[in-house]
């Protein structure tokens, strides 16, 4: 299953929104951060939400998706998010 981290910059008023939905597909790591792993089927899902959330003319969603997590090591300086799992090594 493939791992995502997705980072968006949407206006104020629709950040929140998009916040919610992301929490119910990936793990909230940082203010603007998501990631975890996601099929195929509940990242299109996630999408078609989002679309109906922000202004594709203004608002941006990055998507980066990792097929062989066991390349990819984490650096984390500073406080580590708590309460947050199935993260990369």
């Amino acid at each position: 299953m493939p791992y995502c981290i997705v980072t968006y910059d949407v206006g104020e008023e629709r950040v929140n929104r998009v916040r919610k939905v992301l929490k119910r597909y990936l793990n909230w790591v940082q203010n603007s951060v998501f990631e975890g792993e996601i099929g195929e089927g509940k990242l299109g899902k996630c999408l078609q939400e989002l679309k109906g959330v922000i202004k594709e003319d203004t608002d941006s969603i990055y998507i980066y998706r990792l097929e062989l997590q066991d390349n990819c090591k984490k650096l984390i300086v500073g406080q580590e998010k708590e309460g947050v799992f199935n993260l990369i090594q």
